[in-house]
Formats: C-alpha cells, sequence, structure tokens
C-alpha cells in the first residue's frame, strides 16, 4: 500500500484519501454510466493521441561479454602496471586490513533489542468447518473479514497420471485457463476472467509428508478469487474450465509455450540459488525427483525443447490426455474462505460445480501401487465445537526409495555462480526439525553472511531448512564456486563446536519467529491445514519445541545430521566453464 500512496504523500497529497479506493470505484462507476465511452475517450487523450512519447528499441550485441570482459582485463593490468612497488605493498596490507576488520565481532549491546520472553507463547487457533459436498467430496469453509471477497481454492491428485505425462504437468497448468473453453475462444475467456474475478491460476502441487521424508502428495493446485456478486460467474468459468476446456488453438499455444519457455530460461538470473538448490535436493527424498521435473532446470531444458520443435501437434494431444486424469471429481478436495454471510452462497455455488463436474465412469488405479490415507481432523477450538469431518489425503510412498549424493555442474552463461547443496534431515514433526530451523538462522546470520558474502563477495548466501526436511546451503550470485563449497563444510565445522553464545541463539529464535509469527491474510487463514494437512495443534507442538532449542540441541543436530558421512547429500552449481569442476570426475556436467 505503501508503494501506492508514497510518491503522492512525497508532493504533499493527502495520502488518507488515497486509501478511500471505494469511494474511487464509485466515481468511476458513475462515470462510465454517465459517459460509456469515458475509458475509450481517456486512452485516445492520454496513449493514441499524445505526442509525449519515446521509443526506444534495443538489440542484442553478440560478443558483449568477450568484449566486457577483455575491457575489464586490460582496464586491470594497466592499472596494475602504474602501481608501485610501495602501492602495491599499501594495497596488500589494508586488504588485510579489511579481511581483519570483517571477522571482528560487532558490539550489538547498544541496539535495542527484543526478548524471546517478549514472544507469545501460544498462537490463536483458526475456526475451520469442514463438509462432505456431493456426499464424499470434501470441502473446508473459513470465514473471514474478507471485505467482501471470496477465495476458493481446489486441489486434484495426480495419482493416476501415467508417468509419461506427468513431465507436461506444469504446461498443462500454465495453458489450461488460457486457451478457451465452453463458447468462449482463449480472448473471450481472457476477458471473463478479467472482468469477473481478481485471478484463475492453476500450478503443481507436491507436498512432502509432515511425519516421513519417503512420503508426499501429488497434485494440481487450482486458485481462484472474485467478489461475492461475481461467485457464480466465477464458479461457471470453473466448470467450464472442468467440463470443456478448448485445445483447438495450435497457434496461440505456440505462442504460450513460447512465452513460457523465455520466461522461464529469463528467470535463471534471479532464481539460480532456487535451481540450483532444487537439483541438489532431487535424489535426497522421493519428491525431489518430482520437484525438479516440475520446477527444476530438467522442467526449463523441456520447455525449451518444445518451444524449438517444427511440428508442436504431438505435445497439443497429450493436453486432452492430461485433462482426462486431472479434471475430474474422482480426487478432489475444496476451501472456501468468505465473509461470515458469504458462507452459504459459496456452499451452493461450490456444490453445484462439483455437481456438476465430470466423474471417471470406471475407477482409475494409482499409478504407483504404494498409496497411504491420511487423514487431518477438524477439532474443536475453544468453546465452539465444530464438524469432526475429516480431510482424507491420498499420498504416494515409496518403500524402495534409496537416497544417493550427486554433484551436478550446469554450464550457463554467467559470469558469476549459483550454488546448492542440500542435506537429508528430518520431517517437519520430528523434535529435532526445530533445532535445525534455529541452526541454519543461526549459521546465516553469524556465520555465512560474513565468510559468503562480506568475504567472498557474493550477493548472498546462507543456510534453511524446508518444510521437506532438506537442509540447504545456498550462495546467490557467487564470484566463487569450490571455495563457497568448502565455506559450507566451515560453517558446520564451526557450528559442531559450540562458537556461539545465547544472545546468538537468541537472535536466531527471533529472526524465526519472525517468520512463524508473520501476519496471515484472511485470505490465507487454514491454508497451512488445507493444503499441507499442518493443523493448529501441530504449529503449536512446533513453536514449543522452538523455544526450548539450547545449546546442546544445535551442537547435538550439527553432529547428528550436518556432519561429514552422517547424511546423505548433494550439491549443484549453476555457472561459467571451471576448470577445477572439470578435473574432478565426481561431477556430472551438463
Amino acid at each position: 500500500v505503501w508503494k501506492y500512496i508514497a510518491s503522492c504523500w512525497n508532493q504533499d497529497g493527502d495520502p488518507v484519501e488515497l486509501l478511500k479506493i471505494a469511494d474511487k470505484v464509485s466515481r468511476f462507476r458513475q462515470c462510465l454510466k454517465e459517459n460509456p465511452t469515458f475509458l475509450q475517450e481517456k486512452v485516445k487523450t492520454y496513449f493514441k493521441d499524445n505526442p509525449h512519447r519515446l521509443t526506444l528499441s534495443m538489440s542484442p550485441e553478440e560478443d558483449y561479454h568477450n568484449k566486457q570482459a577483455k575491457m575489464e582485463a586490460e582496464k586491470l593490468e594497466k592499472k596494475v602496471n602504474a602501481l608501485s612497488e610501495e602501492e602495491k605493498t599499501q594495497i596488500f596490507e589494508k586488504g588485510l586490513e579489511l579481511i581483519a576488520l570483517q571477522s571482528k565481532p560487532q558490539d550489538t549491546s547498544c541496539l535495542p533489542a527484543l526478548k524471546v520472553s517478549d514472544i507469545e507463547p501460544k498462537i490463536p487457533f483458526t475456526v475451520l468447518e469442514t463438509t462432505l459436498t456431493a456426499d464424499e467430496i470434501p470441502v473446508q469453509y473459513c470465514a473471514q473479514p474478507t471485505n467482501g471477497v471470496v477465495y476458493f481454492r481446489a486441489v486434484s491428485s495426480l495419482n493416476t497420471l501415467p508417468e509419461e505425462l506427468k513431465p507436461y504437468v506444469p504446461l498443462f497448468c500454465n495453458v489450461i485457463t488460457k486457451l478457451g473453453c465452453g463458447a468462449l475462444d482463449y480472448r473471450e475467456q481472457a476477458q471473463k476472467i478479467e472482468l469477473k474475478t481478481g485471478g484463475m491460476s492453476v500450478s503443481p502441487h507436491i507436498i512432502p509428508d509432515d511425519s516421513h521424508l519417503d512420503v508426499y502428495e501429488q497434485g494440481v493446485l487450482f486458485s481462484s478469487l472474485c467478489l461475492d456478486r461475481n461467485l457464480p460467474d466465477m464458479m461457471h468459468l470453473w466448470s467450464e474450465i472442468f467440463n470443456n476446456p478448448r485445445f483447438e488453438e495450435e497457434e496461440h499455444f505456440r505462442v504460450l509455450v513460447k512465452k513460457t519457455a523465455q520466461e522461464l530460461s529469463n528467470g535463471i538470473p534471479d532464481c539460480g540459488h532456487l535451481y540450483a538448490s532444487i537439483r541438489a535436493s532431487k535424489n535426497l527424498t522421493p519428491s525431489g525427483e518430482l520437484q525438479e521435473m516440475f520446477s527444476g532446470m530438467d522442467q526449463v531444458k523441456l520447455m525449451k525443447r518444445i518451444a524449438e520443435m517444427s511440428d508442436i501437434k504431438p505435445i497439443l494431444r497429450k493436453l486432452p490426455r492430461i485433462k482426462k486424469y486431472l479434471l475430474n471429481s474422482d480426487n478432489i478436495r475444496c476451501s472456501v474462505n468468505a465473509a461470515p454471510q458469504q458462507i452459504p452462497e459459496a456452499s451452493k455455488e461450490v456444490e453445484k460445480f462439483i455437481k456438476g463436474i465430470a466423474r471417471s465412469k470406471k475407477e482409475r488405479k494409482p499409478v504407483r501401487p504404494h498409496v497411504i490415507e491420511k487423514s487431518s481432523e477438524v477439532r474443536p477450538v475453544g468453546s465452539e465445537m465444530l464438524t469432526g469431518l475429516q480431510i482424507t489425503r491420498k499420498l504416494v510412498n515409496d518403500p524402495t526409495f534409496k537416497p544417493c549424493q550427486m554433484k551436478t555442474h550446469f554450464v550457463l552463461p554467467f559470469p558469476v555462480n549459483y550454488i546448492g547443496e542440500c542435506i537429508r534431515t528430518v520431517p517437519y514433526t520430528a523434535a529435532d526439525y526445530a533445532s535445525l530451523r534455529i541452526l541454519a538462522r543461526l549459521m546465516t546470520a553469524k556465520f555465512l553472511h560474513r565468510e559468503i558474502r562480506e568475504k567472498g563477495g557474493a550477493y548472498g548466501g546462507g543456510a534453511k531448512l524446508g518444510h521437506n526436511g532438506i537442509f540447504t546451503f545456498y550462495s546467490y550470485r557467487d564470484p566463487n564456486s569450490l571455495a563457497t563449497l568448502k565455506t559450507f563444510e566451515k560453517a558446520i565445522k564451526w557450528a559442531k563446536s559450540g562458537e556461539f553464545t545465547q544472545q546468538d541463539i537468541d537472535e536466531a529464535k527471533l529472526a524465526v519467529f519472525a517468520a512463524v509469527d508473520a501476519p496471515i491474510a484472511p485470505s490465507d487463514k487454514g491454508m497451512d491445514h488445507f493444503l499441507y494437512g499442518i493443523s493448529d495443534e501441530m504449529k503449536q507442538a512446533h513453536r514449543e519445541q522452538l523455544f526450548a532449542v539450547n545449546s546442546d540441541n544445535l551442537v547435538d543436530v550439527s553432529n547428528k545430521y550436518l556432519a561429514v558421512g552422517k547424511s546423505t547429500r548433494s550439491q549443484a552449481v549453476l555457472g561459467p566453464e571451471n576448470a577445477d569442476i572439470t578435473k574432478d570426475p565426481s561431477w556430472v556436467k551438463r
């Protein structure tokens, strides 16, 4: 909000007036009522007939990077040659002085600080209600002050989808709301979505189990929001997308594929450390392989290959096959967040949607035979008794899975590296999970930031613990590669030695609780329960474990999970050619 009001406020405008959105919407509607061509006239005045414009064209220079590298090398050589021996010695001594200064502990006692005792010991529980619609489809309702907006989500399982179609699920998710449905072509569908909703999106949904690293849920998440008066139109759009999606627009599909492939390629420089981390975790858990397939470099390469195909029909023909397994009511669950007075109407529309979508004529068996049904019961909260219905999630278990180590180097035309090292640890509900979470924050603030960013020159770096139980070291836009991996090793030795104070631990706890206690928007209340199966009771138990973490716990988990040889680990580097990595046969070059 502050970004919206800042510029006007800086020019002595009234920020309160800018926050009165409803008044402006009413005024806009009145202008449209009085003048139906109001918008067209504004477009003509400020865009079409506006002479104050600048057209800027940019074209790439093929050998730009080589020229830059050559110029930099020549400039450096010139400056070094111009230095006297005395100046060289002075620069060297300044460098030593800088390292000493960077290594010196800072005095933080002069800063105002919170204490761990200031943190609320208990979280407020969210009131949820679960009902079975159309006899068997669970729907979670969460009454919240949403200001007239209704939020709808649904999760459909991937368990019955044939393995050969799985790599194309992200593409399917990306295009299914953009190809047209029912009587609407893709342009009309886009206009309808823009007019009646705040957005309709579909995305892969891979969620590791909270108590077993080798168990996970695989599905697709459907999300949308709209004003309460537009709810029938939004649910009708979902019905048409589920029942009558259109796959005839080959040229538009080709445009969407090329756009997606380009966006993925362009996104690597901004998210390179995430791609490295996803790759490094690929062989550590069964869900890691699926994450790499859906969100990693494998997906980037697949989309690049599809975008370069001269005949895209074989890919387009896969979409109706995926639709047959995904867009039905066989294995689906839904959730609604809305104001209390909107819940009854929302309930009717969701029931109408579920009854209206297709159901498979014969029961499909899961592709992977080991499927576990896991229920998460909605329990009473305070004095309010809620329905004791359960949302049952069908999770995939792979009892034959064996984690293995891998080192991967993706050679890319970047001047810097993106590095990830992942270690398999414990799931969310394990007692050691809280200690590892605090340790990740402690290592980041007290060791890795100093060594990787301040001394190493990387833009960023640190450690984190994912919900999937994978402990990740990472660095971002890093001039080093193997040296940074050595720094990760040093960080583990530092943690094992217990060279941190109680104040350091308290600061790490405060940082973790800042994330744990981050405000949750009304639209997202109850989503941990619906999407991940994590109840408020589980979150409270985890909270108590975080409070209880002490120095001995941190040293213990460092030795138990992070020490070399204790847990399976993998590494990945995205960056330029590297002679040292090439010489090492343990690295796989891609």
